[in-house]
């Protein structure tokens, strides 16, 4: 695990940070290492917002790495609420602990004893917010797909993402014994409010450009041939053009060159692409367009 003095070096400029990223495999733009420095230096969260599977929830794992933090994550879902984000009470624990009390009835404890003692710290169930805020060791708290929530849940995060504290009612408010390290995703699927936006610092994350999905692409797979590269990444951008329900992301341009490599094919050719289009995109008629694309590209 990094000491304090060699996380402090990975935050010494966002040259550092850059080159951090790339040692836990991660390969970030300048704009991405920049906004990564930043947000740990000015204390602040970071909202990645892209298409799915262009490295978003990857850079939250990756920074957690490259400090030796804690990576807890909180996946965002339609009627996520307080119980599952923040906390919620062990009610059977209490129940028990209030039988326990009827039959020893002798013991002579009241009500507003009893009722201080079943809502304390012993009680209580953290959730990944509330995990994150009490934790005393580094955390990189990963709030993933929030755009995924109801507009009204979102305002379960703001304390959080603000003040770094969670309030709890019976008991009061509980701060950060250090701050979490915060990243939210979102797949853009609908507009997320004012008030979390004005919390966060913001980076866009969208598809690489080629030389950069290229360097990817050598990078998680080993044993592809620099060429094969080459020609997998020029025909996903070519894809990535077309009319699609779903476009290409990394994460599909990577497991179709893993295929590739697996299928033993020196190089590709108009065949071997329309064969293996299915493992680079997930819709019939995307597959249709883009088999006719590259039949055209090709004849």
């Amino acid at each position: 695990m990094p000491s304090e003095l060699d996380t402090l070096n990975v935050f010494a400029s966002p040259q550092s940070v850059h080159e951090a990223l790339r040692k836990v495999g991660y390969l970030a733009d300048n704009g991405t290492a920049s906004v990564v420095f930043l947000a740990e230096r000015l204390k602040k969260p970071i909202l990645v917002e892209g298409p799915a599977g262009t490295g978003k929830t990857q850079l939250a794992k990756s920074v957690a790495e490259m400090t030796g933090s804690r990576l807890v994550r909180l996946q965002c879902y339609e009627g996520l609420d307080e119980s599952k984000a923040l906390y919620e009470w062990n009610y059977k624990k209490q129940l028990l602990r209030i039988q326990a009390e009827q039959v020893a009835k002798g013991v002579g404890e009241t009500w507003e004893e009893l009722e201080e003692d079943i809502f304390s710290e012993p009680f209580l169930l953290a959730r990944p917010l509330l995990e994150a805020i009490r934790a005393a060791d580094p955390v990189v708290l990963l709030i993933d797909e929030v755009d995924r929530v109801e507009v009204e849940t979102e305002a379960l995060l703001l304390e959080v993402l603000s003040d770094y504290q969670v309030s709890v009612p019976e008991m009061g408010t509980i701060k950060a014994t250090q701050i979490p390290f915060v990243f939210l995703t979102s797949n853009n699927t609908r507009e997320l409010s004012e008030a979390l936006k004005r919390r966060c610092l913001y980076l866009h994350m969208g598809y690489p450009g080629k030389q950069r999905e290229r360097d990817i692409v050598l990078a998680k797979v080993p044993d592809i041939r620099s060429s094969l590269a080459e020609q997998v990444v020029r025909t996903v951008q070519l894809v990535r053009s077309l009319d699609l329900k779903k476009p290409p992301s990394v994460s599909e341009t990577l497991d179709w060159a893993r295929t590739l490599v697996v299928l033993g094919v020196p190089e590709l050719d108009a065949d071997v692409a329309k064969q293996t289009l299915n493992v680079l995109l997930k819709h019939s008629s995307d597959i249709e367009r883009a088999a006719k694309e590259l039949g055209t590209a090709t004849g």
